[in-house]
């Protein structure tokens, strides 16, 4: 047989054993220091953080850190564990028969905390204490959970517990306020791309800075993953790792090709894009991933735009840290805004296309035709400096648009009636003319059907009547040809039943005035045609044919809206002065 030893993955040849080899958690290693020298050992720690960055790495080293005896063997607890006692290597090697780990995920129910429950009250066969390190503590169950309480408020002097989770939010309040937390840091690219320097450089192995860059980029903080990354690299490269080389493992596409295709759809180039895009495809690119790496561009330049500072990220190359400045100068953030949005959108498309390429395509295509069309400022600002197009084919006007202003049915039906064209009927008795004398004009029993919520009567009244005459208590309209025979019976039959007064209601030949409806409806076409009218929308409706014209407020439908909202005011009767 032969003594070459196995093969170790990098990710576990270089996992940390002191909090000295931690990377990125200066603060936590810091707390545990003090805490470990004042002898304020916490009865429970919880850990969390995103995947790699070492919950439970940690939760080791404070175990070796309690049960550490030194090498002579008369140690106590400490910081710096020393790795050589028969503690350190048990534990390091996983056989520690008083540090027991266990999987939340596999291990949920409440059984599997009964074990711990009844040991606990066991003293450690041989360490100082007998430590607990649960990973994944969020996937326990309620009862579970439940079990673990009056343990965690009540240890055992001799017994600690470490948790470890990436889901903070769901492990019950109550187990939190027994643990002292720590938060795991990311590990910031600056700190990664040295730890994988380190580690290539121990490797023997030769792979370029733009390389470590990408991995780093690619690991999101995970120390573990950008570990496994570089030991894929090294395979890859053979001894010399390049750029491309990683590019091509990550199947990333090049971020300067990237920057060129973005270029191109920002231009609104659909052809060019299509051409650079296909490109990248045929040399082995995924087109998912050149869409992520654009929504990645796109976030980082808008955040440079906003905090120029944010271009010096170590991960960037120098070309294109400047060309993302310069599109953080150039390009409006609504620009930015809304190519981000677009792109999210056609990553789920392509995600969930039969065909990745053809999504990607179209998307590209949607993004060129969309990029180029001006902000709503822009738009505004250049529809105002455009001239409206004059009628029958002649040069545009400049016609200022007044006030938008429209007679109401009440105004006109108040100017009809006041303005007499029928002499008054015959004297009504004193009293019968005082009860009727708050109805003065047509208007008023028009609000008076409307209050007494008569809708059909109100729509026959508003349609079918063309008013000759009015007088309180007498009616003399001609009706449209749509309005009922029994129109005038029955308004004077509901009349008097409100009124309690009779009202005389005849039909004559002579009435030619509109009706409301029509009134009304030439109001607002009056409005329409004067809204039409104004070079602004004509400039619209000429750069938008589909355009229409939904809705119309004047600026006292504005007024009557802000005044109806308001706060009605309060007269404070009290003076302190008067007193």
């Amino acid at each position: 047989m032969s003594d070459t030893p196995a093969y170790q993955v990098l990710a576990r040849k270089y996992r940390p054993e002191t909090f000295a080899d931690l990377v990125g958690q200066d603060a936590m290693v810091r707390t545990l220091k003090n805490a470990f020298e004042a002898d304020r050992i916490a009865q429970a720690f919880i850990m969390t953080g995103i995947r790699g960055t070492g919950k439970t790495t940690t939760a080791r080293i404070i175990a070796k850190g309690m049960n550490c005896i030194g090498p002579d063997g008369n140690g106590g607890p400490t910081i710096s564990p020393c790795g050589v006692c028969e503690h350190c290597v048990a534990i390091s090697e996983g056989r520690h028969v008083d540090v027991m780990e266990m999987d939340a995920a596999s291990r949920t129910g409440i059984n599997d905390i009964r074990e711990i429950i009844d040991s606990v009250r066991y003293r450690a066969a041989s360490a100082r204490y007998k430590i607990y390190i649960i990973d994944e503590v969020h996937m326990l169950s309620t009862q579970a959970f439940n079990g673990l309480l009056k343990t965690l408020e009540e240890p055992p002097a001799h017994v600690k517990f470490i948790f470890a989770t990436t889901e903070i939010r769901k492990v019950p309040v109550t187990v939190l306020s027994r643990c002292q937390r720590f938060d795991l840091r990311r590990i910031e690219p600056e700190e990664m791309i040295s730890l994988l320097r380190r580690i290539a450089t121990s490797e023997g192995a030769e792979i370029a800075e733009d390389a470590l860059a990408l991995i780093t980029r690619a690991a999101e903080g995970s120390a573990r993953d950008a570990t496994s990354l570089l030991d894929q690299a090294i395979s890859h490269g053979a001894g010399e790792t390049t750029a491309e080389q990683v590019r091509a493992m990550l199947g990333l596409a090049d971020r300067g090709r990237v920057l060129d295709l973005m270029d191109l759809i920002l231009r609104g180039d659909a052809a060019g894009a299509l051409t650079e895009l296909g490109s990248q495809y045929a040399e082995g690119a995924d087109p998912l991933a050149v869409l992520r790496d654009l929504a990645e561009i796109t976030h980082w330049v808008s955040v440079v735009k906003i905090t120029p500072d944010a271009a010096e990220d170590p991960t960037v190359s120098p070309d294109e840290r400047l060309r993302g400045q310069q599109m953080a100068e150039t390009l409006p953030m609504r620009v930015l805004s809304r190519m981000w949005q677009m792109l999210l959108k056609a990553m789920e498309e392509v995600s969930a296309a039969p065909n990745a390429m053809m999504a990607a395509e179209m998307a590209v295509i949607r993004l060129t035709h969309v990029a180029d069309l001006p902000t709503p400022e822009d738009l505004v600002r250049k529809l105002q400096d455009t001239p409206p197009p004059a009628p029958n084919g002649g040069p545009g006007g400049g016609v200022q648009p007044g006030p938008a202003t429209a007679p109401s049915a009440t105004a006109a039906y108040s100017a009809r009636t006041t303005g007499g064209g029928s002499a008054p009927g015959p004297a009504l008795a004193q009293d019968v003319q005082a009860a009727l004398a708050r109805y003065p004009t047509f208007d008023h029993v028009v609000e008076l059907i409307r209050a007494n919520r008569d809708v059909k009567l109100l729509v026959e009244v508003e349609t079918g009547v063309r008013l000759a005459a009015y007088q309180p208590g007498r009616i003399e309209f001609t009706p449209t040809d749509s309005a009922p025979a029994d129109l005038a019976q029955r308004l004077g039959a509901r009349l008097q039943a409100w009124t309690g007064n009779r009202w005389a209601v005849t039909i004559v030949n002579h009435g030619d005035a509109p009706t409301i409806a029509e009134t009304r409806d030439a109001a607002e076409l009056a409005l329409r045609r004067e809204a039409e009218a104004h070079p602004l929308v004509q400039a619209v409706l000429s750069t938008f044919p589909k355009a229409r014209i939904t809705r119309i407020r004047t600026a006292e439908d504005l007024q009557a809206e802000v005044a109806a909202e308001a706060l009605p005011e309060v007269e404070d009767e009290w003076d302190p002065f008067e007193e």
